[in-house]
């Protein structure tokens, strides 16, 4: 019996969601040639096993609710995968017109601090952190603000 680059597709899809980008790369790493990789990337698409759009809101909702990710980290993950960045800004947008973003950089920070900021440079590391975790500054400074006795302004960090 030889191998099928449509039926090795959905076995694929079905442990994972992937991206179209991804699934290329994976069915051509398994040997599979050009033309019968597209044509079942084609007809997985046509019959929606296959989704940029799904895949990328399932990775947002992932790296929001579960890991923390601030909006920004989120796109630039989804991008990451392959999917085109319009395609991930929405799916962001999306997800944090119903979620709050203070809630989920509250919780990130959470995963940090356990009390008060301490002193200048756990602010600074705290701060430095939140921000690679894809949350604006100005929105990591107010919260690290409320939980420090530590002054501290945006040229401080």
């Amino acid at each position: 019996m030889t191998a099928n680059p449509y039926v090795t597709g959905l076995s694929l899809l079905a442990r994972r969601e992937l991206s179209g980008v991804q699934l290329r790369q994976k069915l051509l790493h398994k040997g599979f040639q050009q033309d019968e990789t597209a044509s079942a990337l084609k007809r997985l698409q046509q019959e929606g096993a296959l989704d940029d759009n799904r895949t990328a809101a399932i990775h947002a909702r992932q790296a929001a609710l579960i890991k923390y990710r601030g909006p920004r980290r989120i796109v630039r993950e989804i991008e990451a995968k392959g999917i085109a960045r319009k395609i991930a800004a929405k799916a962001v947008s999306d997800l944090y017109d119903d979620l709050d973003v203070r809630e989920i950089l509250v919780q990130a920070l959470n995963k940090r601090l356990t009390g008060q900021v301490r002193d200048r440079g756990e602010f600074r590391r705290l701060y430095n952190y939140l921000v690679r975790q894809g949350f604006d500054g100005y929105q990591v400074l107010e919260a690290l603000r409320t939980r420090s006795d530590v002054t501290a302004t945006q040229e401080d960090v």
